[in-house]
């Protein structure tokens, strides 16, 4: 493994850091009072080629590799958290799309998708299947050129401000467990869709609510892969979304620290720097070494991907481990500030608010060491 990157890669990833500190940082708090993902930003994102860059060229990414595409998401996120997840959501979704959507469907959603004039979601959770996904009950009825959809989805990420949604619905039966989920393309615009959102304690700008559907009808063609195979095909595309979030976090757990570094050095105590008190600096000093553990964990699993090598335990590991310590780290820096770190001059409460809910959604820590052990051991864990 090699993580030098050349000089283009760099460049981009500079270009990113900068982006996110002049122009998505300042922003970050209104989007949180707001409620909504600032849509102007969102393009100036896919102009610089922020949005899905590790997807062909041909649809308007970059072509890049999934390690590129990680650093990129992770200087998005030391900006702002919430503009983050419009990365993590183009990646996810964009690869299905590309993946196992008709070519009409991918010029028609990708481009503009990956251009930010669009934004997609995943609806995956329902009010009764949340970690137990194969157990959905989302119907979709084959009606001559169209699937006939109906039922909720609930707890999905901008679930009132998407333009397109990745949705899964059970085609077979109940019995068939996964094996009777497809997946599907459907527009947000459609006739008997309608949407409802969610006040949450946190990434408020990305939003979370219900998606409901009354007999919507989607075109045979907008099925993305195989008829009751899409859970088993897509589900293989949340590997490498999980190990995007660990890198995501650190992004977050980063900015962070490098306020509380700043801080602690000009900070004085008995007419000392507080940075030379071993309880303030030995924390942070801790915080630095988790952190970079798990970012290099973190790209490896995604060079792992690059190279067509399994990565499933190890994004599982991104995943439960990079939120719970982005959580832990952030709080340690909102502590090294004091009362001041307590106010909101800063932005540490709004980070933990933020990064707390990826310890619950696209899959829980528990869930996530099952996957691990299951992996690691070869069997069947409950």
């Amino acid at each position: 493994m090699d993580f030098n990157l050349s000089d283009d890669q760099q460049a981009l990833v500079d270009s990113a850091r900068r982006f996110a500190t002049q122009k998505l940082a300042p922003g970050y708090k209104a989007g949180d009072k707001s409620g909504r993902i600032d849509r102007t930003m969102i393009k100036a994102m896919g102009d610089m080629g922020f949005l899905g860059p590790e997807l062909p060229e041909t649809y308007g990414g970059l072509g890049v590799d999934c390690v590129t595409s990680g650093l990129l998401l992770e200087q998005i996120a030391y900006g702002d958290f919430n503009m983050s997840y419009v990365n993590l959501l183009t990646s996810l979704c964009g690869q299905i799309i590309a993946t196992h959507a008709q070519e009409y469907l991918k010029a028609r959603w990708l481009k503009p998708i990956l251009a930010g004039d669009k934004l997609v979601a995943i609806a995956l959770t329902e009010p009764g299947a949340g970690s137990d996904a194969a157990r959905l009950k989302l119907k979709a009825v084959r009606d001559g050129d169209h699937f006939v959809i109906s039922g909720e989805k609930t707890s999905i990420s901008l679930a009132d401000q998407s333009d397109v949604a990745v949705v899964f619905a059970r085609t077979g039966t109940d019995k068939d467990g996964a094996k009777g989920i497809s997946a599907f393309l459907v527009p947000m615009d459609l006739p008997g869709l309608t949407r409802t959102a969610f006040d949450d304690v946190g990434t408020r700008a990305v939003g979370r609510g219900s998606i409901f559907f009354d007999n919507v009808r989607v075109p045979v063609d907008h099925m993305l892969g195989d008829e009751g195979k899409g859970f088993i095909q897509v589900m293989q595309g949340f590997d490498y979304s999980r190990a995007l979030i660990g890198l995501q976090c650190m992004g977050v757990a980063r900015a962070s620290l490098d306020e509380s570094w700043e801080y602690a050095k000009g900070r004085e105590t008995f007419g000392l720097p507080i940075i030379e008190r071993q309880g303030v600096s030995f924390p942070l000093a801790e915080a630095e070494t988790y952190v970079e553990s798990l970012r290099w964990h973190c790209l490896r699993t995604l060079w792992l991907k690059d190279n067509g090598k399994p990565h499933t335990a190890e994004a599982a590991m991104c995943k439960w481990w990079g939120p719970k310590l982005s959580c832990e780290i952030i709080h340690q820096c909102l502590l090294t500030h004091g009362h001041g770190g307590y106010a909101s001059d800063y932005a540490f409460a709004q980070r933990y608010r933020d990064v707390l809910g990826l310890q619950i959604g696209d899959g829980t820590a528990n869930i996530m060491k099952m996957i691990i052990a299951r992996e690691k051991s070869g069997m069947r864990l409950t």
